[in-house]
């Protein structure tokens, strides 16, 4: 457990970074943009590297084997590269240079994004990776509530000053988990490179894979969108100012963290379906409630208790989803699941984008909530016994 926490130093700096993109570069875009349609595609920049590089990337970094190990010689490019065009996006002097900068910084984490998800089942026995899935999700979720609340007093008195501080701690991040993470005497099974069986993404494909990866996608299409633009309902649809919008969101990552390890906990006693599929009944409400408050006390309630579910599903959906195939394919796994996950929110963003447009903002969460039911009928039809044969016996059993 030491090592996992020291792990979640990797989520956190992801986490930070993140939340300040998300929070803070649509207010840059929107005074270049006027279309929320084009300012939600734009968001979706990072997905598109996602979608092409964080699969082979993953499966690249499962064939890897130098002196640093197979994941870290990934985060030791990515991270500091991350950091550098990260801090200069509120730089930018126009479009053009904002573009750029976030193009090089999506370019740059996508690099080690899938490496360090996959460190956590390296270093974790399977009946265990929920709950350590629970306890570096923690961390990331301080990352979070980093990035929108102590972001929004930092982007007030200069709106560079939140994306400079995130660079700083993903460097220190770096070295912390360079530091105490060693992969050949952490990870439980390290195979050499050399020894490694070849690993396909068409062997990948069973069908509980299948259904939990179109759950994965139709509740990630509802988050992402939900996330990208609700910074901007807030401002243009409650009359929040963009802090306080943006602060809005601190709390439902504040809620997310609190969930977070009992998440874990309650997917491996109970089994990841029913606890993800409590937590999809439970958003899809969170959703179809927020347009009924006009108020910032009550949308802030709400995103309490959307944070909850939220952790319910997310906590246990990657550990689901590596526990479905062998311990020697879990960085193309993870690949996969950014896959999928990176096509929801490729798409969400411009979609919800055009409809706000079209239709009010209002429209945002009910397509949020039809995206939720979507996935709740995908999870209804993952078959629990699907799960590998290398599984945990106490985890196989909490699962059934």
């Amino acid at each position: 457990m030491k090592k996992t926490w020291l792990l979640g130093f990797g989520f956190f700096s992801i986490s930070i970074t993140w939340g300040l993109y998300n929070a803070f570069v649509p207010f840059f875009l929107e005074k270049y943009i006027s279309s929320l349609a084009l300012v939600g595609f734009m968001m979706t920049i990072d997905n598109y590297f996602a979608m092409f590089m964080q699969p082979w990337i993953g499966r690249r970094s499962d064939s890897t084997n130098n002196r640093f190990g197979k994941r870290m010689p990934y985060l030791l490019l990515g991270m500091p590269l991350a950091a550098i065009f990260g801090a200069l996006i509120p730089w930018h002097t126009g479009l053009f240079t904002l573009i750029a900068f976030m193009v090089l910084m999506n370019l740059s984490m996508s690099l080690y994004r899938s490496p360090t998800v996959a460190l956590m089942p390296d270093i974790t026995p399977d009946g265990k990776r929920s709950q350590a899935n629970g306890v570096i999700n923690f961390m990331g979720g301080v990352g979070s509530i980093l990035a929108f609340a102590g972001g929004s007093m930092l982007y007030d008195k200069h709106q560079s000053l939140p994306f400079a501080a995130s660079s700083i701690l993903t460097v220190v991040c770096m070295f912390i988990l360079f530091y105490f993470i060693k992969e050949k005497r952490d990870t439980i099974h390290y195979v050499p490179a050399e020894k490694k069986e070849r690993i396909s993404f068409k062997g990948e494909w069973n069908r509980p894979t299948v259904f939990l990866l179109g759950a994965i996608f139709f509740w990630f299409v509802a988050y992402q969108g939900v996330e990208a633009l609700i910074t901007l309902y807030g401002k243009n649809h409650l009359g929040l100012t963009e802090g306080q919008s943006s602060f809005s969101l601190a709390f439902f990552s504040l809620a997310f963290v609190a969930a977070a390890i009992p998440s874990g906990l309650l997917g491996r006693h109970f089994g990841k379906k029913l606890i993800i599929t409590l937590g999809i009944i439970g958003l899809m409400i969170i959703y179809g409630s927020i347009n009924l408050v006009d108020s910032m006390e009550a949308l802030r309630t709400l995103l309490v208790f959307g944070g909850i579910f939220w952790a319910m599903i997310n906590i246990n959906s990657y550990p689901f989803i590596v526990s479905l195939g062998k311990e020697s394919s879990i960085g193309t796994r993870t690949g996969i699941y950014y896959l999928v996950s990176s096509l929801a929110a490729v798409s969400s963003p411009p979609l919800m984008g055009a409809m706000v447009d079209f239709m009010g903002y209002t429209s945002l969460f009910y397509i949020a909530t039809g995206s939720m039911a979507l996935a709740l009928i995908c999870i209804l039809g993952v078959n629990d016994k699907g799960i590998s044969s290398q599984s945990d016996p106490s985890e196989r059993a909490a699962s059934a």
